[in-house]
This record gives C-alpha cells, sequence and structure tokens, in this order.
C-alpha cells in the first residue's frame, strides 16, 4: 500500500510538470528533441555471460562503475578492508591486468594479494550452477566475476556494492542471497569491464562457504540460482522500475515464510495481487514464471529467517520517506509552489 501511495503521488508530481513543460517550451523545439531522443536510443548487452564478445576487448573501458549501470540507485557503497577478514573470489581466466582491475574496485593493492583467503571459480563451477537456466553459450568459456565478502554484525543485513555490473541488480543479489541462507554480510561484486554479473553468485556462494565453514543447501543454491535469472527476465518483460520487481519477489517471499500460500493457486492468486500493489503489468508467462520460483522456494529447506530479514529491509526503505514526518510537509509546499508558477503563466 505504501508503494502504491508512493506512485500515485509520483503520477501526480509528473503529470503536473508535463502540463507546465507544455504550456512553457517551444513547441517546434519539442518536436526537434523528440526525434533526436529517438534515434539516440542505445542498446544495453543484458547477456548472461561473463566471457560475451566483450571479453576480448580488453581494452574496453575498465573503469566503469556500476553507478552508471543498472542498480546504480541501490548500490550500497560498500569498504571491506583486510581487518575485517574478508574472503575474496577471483575469476579463474582473469588475465594480470583485468585482476588488478577489480582488486581496484575492491580497495585491493595487487602487492597486498596473499593477505586474504582467495578461493577461485571455474568455468565448470559456472556451468554446474548455471545450466539449468541460461544457455551454455551466454555462459561462455571464461570466469571473470569476482567477489569480496566478510560477515557482518548479526542484525545488519546484507550490503552490496557492484562495479562494471551491467544486468544484476544489487537488489537481485540481495534477494537470491537471502534465499541462499546469507543473512549479515558485507559484499563487493566487480568485473574488469562491464559484463552481466550472473555468474558472480557462483563466486558469492563459494567464498561464504569457505568464510563460515557452512556447506549451502544445494537445492537452496539452485533456488536462489533460478531466482537471479528469474528476476533479470521479469526484468526485461516487466515495463516498470527494477526496484518494483525486487520488492514485489521479496514481499511474496515473505508470504511463503508467514505460510500463507500454501499451494499452487494461493500463490498465483498472490502474484496477481501483489503486481496490483506495486503497480506492475505482468503477462501470463510472467506469472507462470514467478509461479514456478516460488513452488520451488516453498518446497526446499530454506532458512526463512534471512528471507523475512530482507523483506523487513525492504519495507523499511519503502517507508522511510513515506513515514519521515517532514516528506508530507515538502510534497505539499512543492505544489504550492508549483501552482504559484503555473498561475503566473496567465497573469
Amino acid at each position: 500500500m505504501i508503494r502504491l501511495i508512493k506512485k500515485k503521488a509520483k503520477s501526480i508530481v509528473c503529470s503536473v510538470l508535463a502540463a507546465v513543460t507544455l504550456f512553457t517550451m517551444n513547441p517546434a523545439v519539442f518536436a526537434t528533441e523528440t526525434a533526436t531522443q529517438t534515434d539516440t536510443v542505445s542498446s544495453v548487452d543484458v547477456s548472461g555471460s561473463d566471457s560475451s564478445d566483450a571479453a576480448d576487448k580488453s581494452n574496453t573501458d575498465s573503469t566503469a562503475d556500476s553507478t552508471t549501470t543498472a542498480g546504480s540507485e541501490a548500490n550500497d557503497k560498500v569498504t571491506i578492508s583486510k581487518n575485517d577478514k574478508p574472503y575474496l573470489s577471483l575469476g579463474a581466466d582473469l588475465t594480470p591486468d583485468q585482476r588488478a582491475t577489480v582488486l581496484g574496485f575492491m580497495g585491493i593493492e595487487l602487492t597486498d594479494l596473499d593477505k586474504y583467503d582467495v578461493v577461485y571459480v571455474n568455468n565448470d563451477e559456472e556451468h554446474k550452477y548455471l545450466d539449468s537456466y541460461i544457455s551454455k553459450s551466454e555462459i561462455g568459456k571464461r570466469s571473470l566475476s569476482s567477489v569480496l565478502i566478510t560477515e557482518d554484525k548479526k542484525g545488519a543485513g546484507l550490503s552490496v556494492s557492484t562495479h562494471n555490473i551491467n544486468y544484476c541488480t544489487v537488489g537481485m543479489y540481495k534477494n537470491a542471497l537471502a534465499t541462499a541462507g546469507i543473512a549479515d554480510a558485507k559484499i563487493i561484486v566487480a568485473g574488469p569491464f562491464p559484463i552481466s554479473g550472473t555468474a558472480a553468485l557462483v563466486g558469492t556462494l563459494k567464498a561464504y562457504e569457505e568464510m563460515t565453514g557452512k556447506k549451502l543447501d544445494d537445492k537452496v543454491t539452485d533456488a536462489a540460482m533460478d531466482e537471479l535469472v528469474t528476476t533479470g527476465e521479469l526484468n526485461k518483460s516487466i515495463d516498470g522500475d527494477s526496484k518494483d520487481i525486487e520488492a514485489m519477489i521479496a514481499d511474496l517471499k515473505k508470504q511463503l515464510a508467514d505460510g500463507r500460500l500454501k499451494d499452487e493457486s494461493q500463490i498465483k492468486d498472490a502474484i496477481k495481487e501483489a503486481a496490483k500493489d506495486y503497480d506492475l503489468k505482468l503477462s501470463d508467462d510472467d506469472i507462470a514464471k514467478l509461479t514456478s520460483l516460488l513452488m520451488k522456494l516453498k518446497d526446499a529447506n530454506i532458512d526463512w529467517d534471512s528471507v523475512i530479514n530482507q523483506a523487513q529491509d525492504w519495507a523499511s526503505k519503502l517507508g522511510d520517506k513515506i513515514n519521515d514526518p517532514g516528506f508530507w510537509e515538502k510534497l505539499g509546499n512543492f505544489f504550492m509552489d508549483l501552482w504559484d508558477k503555473i498561475k503566473s503563466l496567465f497573469s
């Protein structure tokens, strides 16, 4: 409900701003800009592979940060030092220059690498986890995604930052990691150049197991992989904000955790209701994908506490602005100022 209120308020603001713009702008200029913007739309590579054609372009801008790519608004700007006793998972096929690039994103000097606990993820491991959800050609033949992870204090939740990741959002990682049973951790995901980042989840899970000595359940990690890929597909197929999609999935998972969804029929009804709450238009195919995912999650041996904590974290972030006493006052002042400007156009 809070999310819906925010969307309605945003819709009203956009409508008023559009009216002001139309009253004040030169029609000829408006037509020109529209044509120009249409002509300059560019495509983004959202391949599920760490080793797409871009992997052969080692001179590609390797300093690009995820603050300019998908999920940037949710980037937690994580910093981790060696005093945090982190574990590092490196793609086994990184060249020396590429390794230096990803370490730089993590704040690690190449000369200090021997001071860290390091594991390596190879391409066979990526195929083991991802072949069921992504084609072999998309996964590719090289492992490049790298991850730095450290445990955080109990109750801190998940904090994630990404660099050179142009497909998986921070929210996607958090939801999938919560499903896998990771509750309190700080994580940095990096690529040597813009890549999808789907394979980085494999590295995160492997590093977490090494760090904690805790073996994660295979069925649960499989469900986490399914969730990551399904969320990415929904982000592409649904006309909506990726954060709304991720929050909707976290909400549905919480309903599973609370025992409210006991069969496929209830799950489908919950999906349709959640889509209304988050103002998302789902196709029949979208509903089928979500139903399949949630049925798998229902039958897996999931640590539901971590899922509930992640869902509550979403709810907290969504509610902060609405519950802020100054939010509505600022919104009211905004509309008053805007109305004064509109009236001045006709005076």
